[in-house]
């Protein structure tokens, strides 16, 4: 294994947030489907088309269509889930199996948790107070930086 898994990883959580996002847009435009019910439309006919009729009805293949995607895509999401939840496997014993306990803490912070690095060189300052030199951000993108080119 190597940074590839880690950088899977943080895609594949983009990618269900993303795909949540969706699924949440597209519940809404369901909900206003419903709320609006039925619509109307004016046709002309009778008496050589002089006559003006309204009709009106639910948009059910409108309707239908979506709630087609909308299983569609939660079962995307289920199955993305699922996968990610294997990666989470991958990755975590992967940054389980680096050596110095420091440099574990800091990627599983932003690997992991997500956090920015000047998010992780504030965390890893509140873990490590009475540390010489403090983290910084730039300090802790080195040190990932660096693992990785030895490695």
């Amino acid at each position: 294994m190597d940074k590839n898994i880690l950088i899977q990883y943080c895609d594949m959580k983009e990618e269900i947030k993303d795909l949540r996002r969706r699924i949440r847009e597209l519940e809404k435009q369901i909900d206003r489907i419903k709320e609006e019910g039925a619509v109307k439309d004016t046709v002309s006919g009778g008496m050589g088309g002089t006559q003006h009729f309204v009709v009106e009805g639910f948009p059910v293949p409108e309707y239908n269509r979506k709630m087609m995607l909308l299983k569609a895509r939660k079962a995307a999401l289920v199955e993305k889930e699922t996968e990610l939840l294997e990666l989470t496997n991958q990755v975590e014993e992967y940054i389980a199996s680096i050596e110095k306990s420091e440099l574990r803490i800091m990627f599983r912070l932003y690997y992991i948790d997500g956090m920015t690095w000047i998010q992780v060189a504030h965390r890893m300052n509140r873990i490590f107070p009475k540390r010489r030199i403090a983290y910084t951000e730039d300090s802790c993108r080195k040190r990932n930086t660096r693992f990785f080119e030895e490695n």
